[in-house]
């Protein structure tokens, strides 16, 4: 299933997408995709829907982030080899755990707003893992029956605030906007092996990021593993797993570093295969 929730900021519906890539709304199955509903169990009584039945939603409204209630945004640094070496640090040998503001999260095709005297903003394609399943410690291999589902994330960054400001890496990973999260969240049946994952990431149509999550270092049950000894993975927690290489950071030209960051009035585009696609434009910063 491809799950979301759709409408305004701050009022979103719950809803599906069905077989034919048309919306339909689940507000009178479940009040939201909120973490009580990432269940297996759940998840298998939404399956088991006729979706023809389900009212259609017309127009083209606005995707909210398809998870509600986000309790922990967790994000893994590092986690490609190539990325690495473009930024120019070693390869780890754990993977490098931080975490995203929840309140950085919005919606795949929300703006992107430039920080208060940010200079060097820039973009970061990632698969994302939503717990279904209350997790501490467990083992890799049963690892992924903890997972509800996957989705795309772009892991908005400001490097200034990440590397130069004391190096905690959380100052330039949750600012607000940072959090673009959807368009859907898929469940992990669609998802069979979500190590063969091809992701793209476009700057002004310009193809800067061309991956898959085979090249990750530490694969998705590694993580859900290693994280689950550290804090309690609860439902509707999100995991973003990292980037492969291609960030405006590690830009070069000529074969030296030349890098590139965001500005008002670009526009990102970006995507995983089979998890759909994100669309934002970067605006200037706006005061609360």
């Amino acid at each position: 299933m491809k799950l979301v929730r759709y409408g305004k900021v701050g009022k979103e519906k719950p809803g599906l997408i069905d077989a034919d890539g048309k919306l339909r709304d689940l507000s009178a199955v479940i009040p939201d995709v909120s973490p009580q509903y990432l269940s297996d169990a759940m998840l298998a009584k939404l399956r088991k829907l006729k979706t023809a039945s389900l009212p259609l939603v017309k127009g083209k409204p606005r995707m909210g982030c398809p998870v509600a209630h986000v309790g922990k945004f967790i994000a893994i640094g590092l986690n490609y080899a190539d990325h690495a070496a473009e930024s120019g640090m070693p390869i780890p040998k754990e993977p490098i755990v931080f975490m995203k503001a929840t309140s950085c999260i919005q919606g795949p095709n929300d703006e992107v707003m430039l920080p208060k005297n940010s200079v060097k903003t820039d973009w970061e394609v990632e698969l994302g893992v939503v717990i279904g399943t209350e997790a501490r410690h467990v083992s890799q291999k049963d690892a992924l029956n903890y997972v509800a589902g996957y989705c795309t994330i772009n892991d908005v960054s400001e490097r200034e605030y990440q590397l130069e400001r004391g190096g905690t890496w959380d100052k330039g990973k949750g600012c607000d906007t940072f959090g673009p999260i959807g368009p859907w969240l898929v469940t992990r049946d669609e998802v069979p092996n979500p190590q063969k994952l091809d992701m793209w990431l476009d700057l002004n149509g310009e193809r800067m990021q061309t991956g898959n999550t085979k090249t990750m270092i530490f694969g998705v049950a590694k993580l859900v593993s290693y994280v689950s000894q550290f804090m309690t993975l609860q439902p509707g927690d999100v995991i973003t797993t990292g980037t492969p290489p291609g960030v405006g950071m590690g830009m070069k030209k000529n074969g030296k570093a030349a890098p590139i960051y965001l500005k008002r009035g670009d526009k990102v585009s970006l995507g995983i295969e089979g998890l759909g696609e994100q669309h934002q434009t970067v605006v200037a910063y706006k005061k609360a």
